[in-house]
């Protein structure tokens, strides 16, 4: 299997791995079942991303996913981090093999996951992509 030479970075020295303490936001996604399993911790002020941290428990894809994911949403606002995609993450590692591809949907869904948990724990209402093109 080929991996990009952003995915190996990525892979080998992955960014903002670990935890955030008092997280504003914390998304947990996957199956244990599968292998792969995505937890993102946000830190989040004046609705904007300040920090961003994961643990992954599963391949290099998954890792590399996760740490391209935290790179794309610091500095972003909660809006902007709901434009980002699978895509968008797969885009930026240069690409991953057809049987990883589920592993930028899983940090797709992590930061949708974390962005519900923080509107969940604030009383807001987040219109997310979907609901935004309705």
């Amino acid at each position: 299997m080929d991996y990009s030479e952003k995915v190996m970075d990525h892979f080998l020295n992955p960014r903002n791995m670990g935890e955030i303490e008092n997280a504003d936001a914390v998304g947990e996604v996957g199956n244990p079942q599968c292998g792969d399993i995505m937890r993102l911790y946000l830190k989040i002020n004046d609705n904007k991303i300040v920090d961003a941290k994961f643990k992954t428990f599963g391949c290099g894809a998954a890792i590399a996913s996760s740490s391209m994911l935290t790179e794309l949403v610091i500095g972003k606002s909660i809006d902007e981090a709901l434009d980002i995609s699978n895509e968008l993450v797969e885009e930026a590692l240069g690409g991953l093999p057809d049987v990883k591809r589920h592993c930028s949907l899983l940090a797709e869904q992590a930061l949708l996951s974390a962005i519900e948990n923080y509107a969940k724990k604030r009383g807001i209402e987040i219109k997310t992509r979907k609901k935004r093109k309705k």
